[in-house]
Formats: structure tokens, C-alpha cells, sequence
């Protein structure tokens, strides 16, 4: 949609996993440059996409407009909390002009299934950042086709997207990020 921009972040593991097999982020995907990158970029964002989960877990202290993205809404509800939105329901297209009516910057920080919606969407940019000591195992790959033997960056490059030059975060972690712009 001409005027919207969709930028998604996540941080993920070696193995392409943005939680454990508990469902949690681990303390191992906690990075202090990481949050300071991702909170610089939130602040740039006329609205903030994420999972029913992922709003419940991080209260909206800054405030920013947010869209949650649940089955329990009717199709594009706006409630105390912020606009509820079904995809099932309500096309983006429709939420996109009525939320962002100038165009805007969406960010997009998850969960997988919020990650899985924009990847069919198109993301205009997606923000990968690898905690690149860390494996998970069994735990919650960022794309579902990650669980099936596609890597993120493959995901992404199938949906138009090519890898910027790796950046590195943190060299202790070591922790860094690609830019993937279509």
C-alpha cells in the first residue's frame, strides 16, 4: 500500500528461534543493544503491530499507538488498550487506510504468527538481529516455515527481501543485525 512502510523486528537465535519451547524469550535473546536499537526504532513508528500475548506481556508505557492483532476481535475494534484487529475479519488494506489514512511507518516486533501474517503482507523492511551464540532447539522459530528446514533469510529473499551488510550489535554477544529491504 503506497504511503505505509512495514519494518518488522525480531531478535532470533543461531537457529532461526524467537522463544524457547516453553513458548518464553530467554534471558539468552535479552540483549541491551539490541532493546536500545529496537526502542530507537519504535519510537519512529506511527503504529506498532503485535500478538494478543506480546501486548499483554509489554505494557504500552510510551503510550505509542498500537494494533493487536487477535481472534477475539470482530474485525478492527478500537478499545481502551488500542485498535484490535482480525485478520480473519478485516483486511489489512482496510486497516491500513483507517489507522494510517497518510501513510506511515508500521512496525511489526511479533509474534510468529503476527511475523507469518506481514511475511504474506510484504514486509518493506524486516530488522533481523542474531543472538549468534545461541541455539533453541524446539523452540518457537520466528516464520512457521522456519520449522521446516527454510532459514529466515531464505523466507525473507522468497518474499523479495535482500540482506543489507551485517552489522554488529554487541561483538560480546556476539549479537548482530541485517537489514533485509525489498
Amino acid at each position: 500500500m503506497a504511503g505505509v512502510h512495514i519494518h518488522g523486528y525480531a531478535i532470533v537465535s543461531a537457529d532461526d528461534r524467537i522463544a524457547d519451547e516453553t513458548g518464553a524469550t530467554p534471558a539468552l535473546l535479552r540483549n541491551d543493544a539490541d532493546w536500545a536499537y529496537f526502542q530507537d526504532e519504535l519510537d519512529k513508528a506511527d503504529l506498532v503491530v503485535l500478538g494478543r500475548l506480546g501486548h499483554e506481556a509489554n505494557p504500552n508505557s510510551k503510550g505509542r499507538s498500537r494494533l493487536i492483532v487477535s481472534s477475539s476481535s470482530s474485525g478492527l475494534d478500537e478499545r481502551p488498550d488500542g485498535w484490535w484487529w482480525n485478520p480473519d475479519r478485516c483486511a489489512w488494506e482496510v486497516v491500513a487506510a483507517t489507522l494510517l489514512p497518510n501513510g506511515g511507518r508500521v512496525a511489526v516486533p511479533g509474534g510468529r504468527r503476527v511475523f507469518d501474517l506481514f511475511l504474506g503482507i510484504g514486509y518493506d523492511t524486516f530488522h533481523l538481529t542474531r543472538a549468534e551464540a545461541v541455539t533453541l532447539g524446539n523452540g518457537t522459530s520466528v516464520f512457521s516455515c522456519c520449522d521446516h528446514r527454510t532459514g529466515a533469510g531464505a523466507a525473507l529473499y522468497e518474499r523479495g527481501l535482500e540482506a543489507g551488510p551485517r552489522r554488529m550489535l554487541d561483538p560480546d554477544g556476539p549479537v548482530s543485525l541485517t537489514l533485509w529491504r525489498r
